[in-house]
């Protein structure tokens, strides 16, 4: 694998990981104002991007590259509301979906066709990330985060398996 291409998957399993430690410091805001179908949809997406984490960990190893465990940041901890949460996640998958465009350009540049192909998969999973994202903020916004309307949505997100 180019070193280039390399060095950014290397650094995009830490980006994976760190939206894991992001959702589930969002999961932990639910669970304290007693939103446990919310803290369980954020568990769960947590639980997605470690596993996106994987696929490139699994797939920098089937084709032979150095893999470098990086650092990952501590997330922020501190959120104003649930719209709030669903503003900041709508936020970070734009800003992964960057990171995934600026993969998939390394690996056209490095004429990776099995990064590529790889990588296709991730341009898709992000289309769908930044849409449910947009949908649960929009229907926030809606409900205005009013208790029985916040209940439903609660009760609604609990559902994810």
């Amino acid at each position: 694998m180019e070193k280039n291409l390399q060095k950014a998957m290397n650094e995009q399993i830490r980006n994976e990981l760190y939206s894991a430690y992001l959702y589930l410091s969002m999961s932990v805001y639910c669970e304290e104002k007693n939103l446990p179908g919310i803290a369980k949809w954020m568990r769960l997406q947590a639980k997605e991007e470690v596993g996106h984490a994987m696929k490139f960990f699994d797939f920098m190893v089937d084709v032979g590259a150095k893999i470098e465990l990086l650092e990952i940041d501590k997330p922020p901890s501190n959120f104003s509301s649930v719209t709030d949460i669903f503003e900041k996640t709508l936020e970070h998958e734009k800003k992964v979906t960057g990171m995934i465009n600026n993969l998939v350009s390394l690996a056209q540049k490095a004429n990776d066709n099995a990064a590529m192909v790889m990588l296709q998969w991730f341009v898709n999973e992000q289309v769908e990330e930044e849409k449910t994202a947009l949908q649960i903020l929009e229907t926030l916004k809606m409900i205005n985060e009013q208790g029985p309307d916040l209940v439903m949505l609660d009760t609604e997100l609990g559902k994810r398996e």
